[in-house]
């Protein structure tokens, strides 16, 4: 069912994962919450190189600012993996570089949303994201749980 769906969050600012984690638990969205700390933690888990049979996630939020593996090199890699492609990503960041903006929709990203500043307002953006891409959203047929 959709509530046993998976996001994966990729993020290294320890503030913002734990603002996020909040922001779903305030908004009753019950998914399991995967973090990747780096770009290269998220290609581990997504691409799965060592056969652990990580399931794939139903979105992936994506910061742009990653060690070791910036969000741009993530996101180009998942466009171009057959396992990956299809995969929400929303770009969730502090950049307001329209060079970010621009190479994240060039490679592919869904949506891209800069992280308010505000307690608030970033609860209410994390909670309206998770209610559309994990509620409204119709995934591809590959990606749907219920089927």
């Amino acid at each position: 069912m959709r509530d046993s769906m998976i996001i994966l969050l990729v993020e290294d600012n320890p503030d913002d994962e734990e603002l996020t984690l909040i922001a779903f638990k305030e908004s009753k969205l019950l998914n399991e919450v995967v973090v990747a700390r780096d770009g290269e933690q998220a290609l581990e888990f997504l691409l799965d190189p060592h056969g652990r049979g990580n399931p794939l996630p139903h979105l992936i939020l994506l910061d742009l600012k990653l060690p070791k593996v910036d969000g741009l090199t993530v996101l180009r890699t998942l466009r171009s993996n057959p396992r990956t492609k299809l995969l929400p990503v929303v770009v969730l960041t502090s950049s307001k570089e329209e060079s970010d903006i621009f190479t994240s929709y060039d490679l592919g990203c869904n949506s891209y949303i800069q992280k308010p500043v505000d307690f608030s307002d970033f609860v209410e953006a994390v909670r309206q994201l998770g209610m559309y891409w994990m509620v409204l959203n119709e995934p591809p047929p590959a990606f749907r749980k219920d089927d």
